[in-house]
């Protein structure tokens, strides 16, 4: 494990606005308004590439369970104009049961840690924190970050979360709205102790880029329509745009109307570490939720010529057609989902939840990709004409009340089919969560 020190710089506090007038609601202290808690993570993973030879330890099949303790401390800020606080973690992963024939190597499975013989460590574990200050009602942040935009989000659907380090800003000074900006410099997979100073995409793999900075905003107009707009340069690789809106609109008392449209514009930057490319990529949704039914569906279309990528096991891809395993992202792509969610509280069950979604998509061409994202068939030529089609099914029960309240167990399962350019795999996970405030 490889911990590093962050000092805040001096040019980071002399940049800050002075205020002019003092807060009048003073917040909580450093300590009255600290917060520690600690999330317990059971997490099963069964993944059976039906391909064989697209998995990395070579058999097609890749199982671990792990037990994951994830414990957070966010201190509150001292009194006055300017306030100080203190963020920190410290994480541990350990594991129950996996292999060296099936640790699914250093691929996407991404469980646990492994070694050159893709033999999964028996634990690993993660520390980190962040100094904060807060001026009225803009927080900056600098340190081992988690960050949460359409463009940079950490990913948490490992045993540990994925981390960023850096600064971050964040301001909520006009009801509505929420402005987010940061500049980072090194990422943590969520199956690695330290910190990388570089980045990894999706779908390119390392990238020689000293940094990500991004910038945007959320603003709620009222409770039924809200916007995003956002962007991001990670260095010498790309600059990326994104809108989206969320709308709602009640029709009866139990019948309503849900849907969100989303967009994002990829385009190379600097020394084009991942070639040549301008890419855009758009998913529409339209719902009707009818007391404890949800039906919706989804459309998604990839006007580029390559993939859209972003950053590796990371959350940054907030389209509708992003599901468990497939992004339908791939150049040309064009795809349709239908999803189905039930609430069992209406039928005297509070905490029980069921949800399956069936997505395909058809046209990935890859005739005119560059040559990081370029996919070729067994004869040498660019595939075309690819096609693929995703089910997922999840049912999650979160108790109620009594001694285990807040504990949530959920069983994940997903099949997919395709042609030539990707996998077919059956994939099951269990997640037990315990969530513990402890302060």
């Amino acid at each position: 494990m490889h911990i590093r020190y962050y000092t805040l710089p001096l040019s980071l506090i002399a940049a800050l606005p002075l205020a002019a007038l003092a807060v009048e609601d003073q917040p909580d202290g450093f300590i009255e308004g600290s917060r520690l808690n600690v999330l317990a993570r059971n997490f099963y993973f069964n993944r059976d590439d039906r391909k064989g030879q697209s998995s990395p330890t070579g058999n097609g099949y890749s199982e671990a369970w792990a037990q994951g303790l994830i414990g957070k401390f966010e201190s509150g800020f001292t009194q006055g104009t300017v306030g100080f606080g203190l963020d920190a973690f410290a994480m541990v992963g350990v594991k129950l049961d996996s292999g060296t024939g099936r640790s699914g190597g250093k691929g996407s499975f991404g469980m646990l840690p492994v070694d050159r013989d893709n033999r999964p460590e028996d634990s690993y574990s993660k520390v980190g924190g962040a100094a904060k200050l807060r001026v009225l009602d803009t927080v900056i942040k600098a340190g081992d970050v988690f960050p949460l935009t359409p463009v940079v989000a950490y990913g948490d659907s490992r045993v540990l979360p994925e981390s960023f380090r850096g600064v971050t800003v964040q301001n909520t000074s006009l009801t509505g709205l929420s402005l987010q900006g940061g500049r980072l410099s090194g990422m943590s997979q969520p199956n690695e102790s330290g910190m990388n100073k570089g980045f990894a995409t999706f779908y390119a793999g390392p990238v020689d880029s000293p940094w990500i900075g991004y910038f945007g905003g959320d603003y709620q107009l009222n409770k039924h329509l809200g916007f995003s707009l956002y962007s991001s340069r990670l260095k010498d690789a790309w600059d990326q745009y994104y809108v989206g809106s969320t709308a709602s609109y009640p029709l009866t008392d139990d019948v309503s109307l849900f849907g969100d449209v989303n967009y994002y514009k990829a385009v190379d930057e600097g020394k084009k570490r991942l070639g040549t490319f301008d890419n855009n990529i758009w998913s529409a949704r339209l719902g009707v939720k009818v007391g404890a039914h949800s039906v919706a569906v989804s459309h998604q279309r990839n006007n580029g010529d390559d993939d859209f990528d972003y950053l590796r096991q990371s959350d940054s891809i907030f389209l509708n057609n992003s599901i468990q395993y497939s992004d339908f992202n791939s150049p040309k792509e064009r795809s349709w989902m239908v999803r189905y969610d039930l609430d069992m509280q209406a039928f005297g069950i509070p905490g029980l939840t069921f949800m399956t979604r069936y997505a395909k998509g058809s046209g990935a061409d890859y005739s005119n990709a560059n040559a990081v994202y370029m996919r070729r068939d067994a004869a040498g030529n660019p595939l075309t004409d690819q096609r693929r089609w995703e089910r997922d099914i999840e049912a999650k029960y979160v108790v109620q009340a009594g001694t285990l309240k807040d504990l949530s167990l959920r069983l994940r399962q997903a099949s997919v089919r395709s042609s030539a350019f990707e996998s077919d795999l059956e994939e099951v996970r269990v997640i037990i969560e315990y969530p513990l405030a402890v302060l």
